[in-house]
């Protein structure tokens, strides 16, 4: 191929034809106060559609004055064609565990903070939600991080941190990837991040972004007493070791966001990309670009 020709090396997946959505999964925000009335119009306008609206028994007990009105959703096993999420960021991350290693599509109402992986505002609720059961959303597939841990697997969809445990006091910490030693370097930690979750602690490290739908990690030191360490994104097939080496207090592992465990002096974590996947539903005006800039942009 001429280096001037501008076709691109692959093709974009094809589109899939809208299909629309018959059994919806909702999940709210932790903080039932915040999603009540939402719910309620969810309800109701599912009501005069043939969607049927199903609910895992927490969100049931959650909403007690809505639970006589939906289905129970007796999870994994019962089949489902979207999951409508009304809360922020961590909200959706908790619904696109529960949908991992299935093609089930997570889409997002904010009701959060940010709300980056949203695809609607509170206020368009009523006004996109038409789209949405009609399956009128784009798709995309986002990558996990596997974590092995004190003989543990655990799952990132964002991020996992290996940081000091000790308020004030810097973590000494060596990595390698694939085997080769990288060297030990004094700094306030580690974050290992997925493309979802390279605009989070990652971004904010100064590591670069990743465009979802990208099948790579990215390891940035957090404050690093070096000049020559900067971020490293990596391929699907590699493999880092982070080895505590702070002589006196331990160092923690952070998995999206929850404190999983510790390292003492010598234990270590070992990170590779992983094989279960997620799937986020983007309204087609949403792509990630647009809600880059109007998120980050401001």
């Amino acid at each position: 191929m001429s280096t001037t020709d501008p076709t691109p090396h692959t093709s974009p997946a094809p589109r899939l034809a809208d299909q629309p959505v018959r059994r919806l999964v909702v999940i709210t925000h932790g903080d039932p106060n915040r999603t009540g009335g939402a719910l309620g119009r969810v309800v109701a306008h599912t009501a005069r559609s043939a969607t049927t609206i199903l609910m895992p028994a927490d969100e049931l007990t959650k909403h007690p004055t809505i639970a006589a009105s939906v289905t129970a959703w007796s999870e994994p096993s019962d089949p489902c064609d979207l999951c409508l999420v009304l809360g922020g960021d961590g909200t959706m991350l908790r619904a696109l565990h529960r949908f991992l290693t299935t093609d089930v599509p997570v889409i997002g109402v904010n009701f959060g903070r940010v709300g980056f992986l949203t695809s609607i505002s509170a206020a368009e609720l009523d006004e996109r939600l038409d789209d949405v059961l009609a399956g009128a959303f784009d798709r995309v597939v986002i990558p996990t991080i596997d974590v092995q841990h004190h003989g543990r697997c655990l799952v990132a969809i964002n991020d996992v941190l290996v940081t000091t445990a000790t308020q004030g006091r810097m973590a000494v910490l060596e990595w390698a990837v694939n085997g080769i030693d990288m060297g030990e370097r004094g700094c306030d930690g580690v974050v290992i991040a997925t493309p979802v979750g390279s605009t989070g602690y990652n971004l904010s490290a100064g590591g670069p972004v990743m465009g979802w739908g990208v099948d790579a990690m990215v390891a940035t030191f957090i404050a690093p007493h070096a000049l020559d360490l900067r971020p490293l994104v990596l391929s699907r097939g590699h493999q880092i070791r982070v080895v505590s080496r702070s002589t006196g207090f331990a160092s923690r592992v952070v998995v999206d966001g929850h404190v999983t465990g510790s390292l003492e002096e010598g234990a270590g974590v070992t990170v590779r990309l992983g094989e279960a996947t997620g799937t986020l539903g983007l309204l087609r005006d949403r792509p990630f670009l647009s809600r880059y800039r109007a998120t980050f942009a401001r």
